[in-house]
């Protein structure tokens, strides 16, 4: 059975496209406009095992906001999409990953409850712009846009990191992973993993 999302969404403020597998291999084209989100998820598909790909256009010459909080959306979507009833999946993933300095944690269940939780990042990066291009402060939203959207529970904390670039970096990692393991069919799974037999 395919399991392929595939969604467009076009605002006065951007015009998006994604497409997801999740039984891909992690062959992904990602085209943002902010470089830096490009890199993010690149590894988001890559490290998920996601085929990925994501076009968008937007008015990032006013801010980077718009293009992010939207791709997050329809990434979000996307994956809702290619979830489908969401028989045989293993439903809960978790992962810790270390970039250098850093060490970020993810955990995911694939609930049909959007729910976020987020902690852990410095506050003093809050102000920060990596590469010039992508906000730090702008990690927080797109967590809770993709979660919302894909109507998943996702709870990420970052337990230490000094450097803008890992700590987001792992963040991105470690939700990939945990969304990998979450989604990756069980054999020992025939239905829906649930009591109440719906998610």
């Amino acid at each position: 059975m395919s399991r392929v999302g595939k969604v467009e969404r076009t605002t006065k403020e951007s015009s998006v496209y994604v497409e997801i597998d999740l039984d891909g291999t992690g062959k992904v084209e990602i085209s943002t406009g902010v470089p830096f989100y490009d890199h993010m998820l690149t590894a988001f598909g890559v490290h998920g095992c996601f085929d990925l790909v994501v076009r968008a256009t937007g008015d990032v010459e006013i801010d980077a906001h718009h293009s992010v909080e939207d791709i997050a959306i329809v990434l979000g979507q996307a994956l809702r999409e290619a979830l489908g009833d969401k028989k045989g999946i293993r439903r809960f993933g978790d992962c810790w990953i270390p970039m250098d300095e850093t060490l970020a944690h993810a955990s995911v269940d694939v609930s049909g409850r959007p729910y976020t939780v987020h902690r852990g990042e410095p506050e003093q990066f809050n102000s920060f712009v990596i590469g010039g291009n992508y906000p730090f402060v702008l990690n927080r939203h797109v967590f809770e846009s993709l979660a919302f959207h894909a109507q998943i529970a996702l709870h990420v904390r970052v337990e230490y990191g000094r450097d803008p670039h890992h700590i987001a970096e792992a963040e991105y990692k470690a939700i990939a992973r945990a969304l990998r393991a979450a989604v990756e069919p069980d054999p020992r799974v025939g239905g829906i993993p649930s009591t109440k037999g719906v998610l």
